[in-house]
């Protein structure tokens, strides 16, 4: 086999995960996904940001890597116990990995902190999500 080959190879390779990466985004979207940023890891610099997509399953949120060869959730948001902690606009250095217009909410729950950085309508969707507890269950902020 010669390097030519050997490279070709290597490119196709290479085109057929992204393709996958591809599909895998377009598939997550039109299930009702939404373009989320996340980091569990925080840092002042502003590192640490993963694009992905969130998707709503019942009492959990469901998010997506957009990087990643895996199946199943990245990280699943639990909406018992999930409560925001701030909120807030983006620096400087995080707006590159973020949506556009997004804007952080830091939260809280049993299993530790995590910041999502969404758009404007995915905001809304996600405080929708949230605020609609089962009869019964008080909402994290309106104490």
């Amino acid at each position: 086999m010669g390097i030519t080959e050997i490279a070709g190879l290597i490119l196709l390779g290479v085109a057929v995960v992204i393709a996958y990466f591809a599909w895998r985004r377009i598939r997550l979207l039109r299930e009702g996904g939404v373009h989320v940023a996340l980091r569990s890891q925080f840092d002042d610099r502003g590192r640490g940001w993963h694009l992905g997509v969130g998707h709503y399953r019942g009492d959990k949120f469901a998010w997506f890597r957009v990087l990643s060869l895996g199946s199943g959730p990245d990280q699943l948001i639990s909406r018992d116990g999930l409560e925001i902690d701030a909120r807030r606009e983006p620096t400087g250095p995080e707006a590159y990995a973020m949506p556009a217009g997004a804007t952080v909410l830091r939260c809280r729950s049993a299993s530790g902190e995590v910041e999502i950085a969404m758009g404007p309508d995915a905001l809304t969707g996600f405080l929708s999500w949230l605020e609609s507890a089962p009869p019964g269950r008080s909402i994290p902020w309106a104490s």
